[in-house]
């Protein structure tokens, strides 16, 4: 299963976490994997191309990524950066109303 966590306090996501597999299919054919996949790191590009923030990110090719924000970005910055997250979740949350048993969001403060 992909574990999707999305700290958010105060409305402002900080940071999200992908770790795991699907398992909806074989390796390489799991749609479920490359939605989420396709989804997340279109985010990042995102979010790197359009506000010029270099995000912290860790990754492996075990299915693991971490992005982490800066709380001192600007207002303006922040806000774009901010709605590129949500459009992200909401893409996710997409994913996981159709495959609920193979991926799985969850929100902490």
């Amino acid at each position: 299963m992909i574990k999707v966590k999305i700290k958010e306090t105060s409305g402002r996501i900080s940071s999200f976490e992908m770790s795991g597999h699907a398992d909806f299919a074989e390796h390489g054919q799991d749609l479920v994997c490359a939605g989420a996949s396709a989804v997340s790191f279109g985010a990042v590009n995102a979010i790197m191309e359009l506000t010029g923030i270099e995000p912290e990110i860790t990754q492996s090719e075990s299915g693991y990524l971490k992005v982490g924000l800066a709380d001192d970005l600007d207002g303006k910055t922040d806000e774009k950066v901010q709605l590129l997250l949500r459009s992200m979740i909401v893409s996710l949350k997409t994913i996981e109303q159709d495959y609920e048993e193979y991926i799985k969001i969850t929100f902490t403060a």
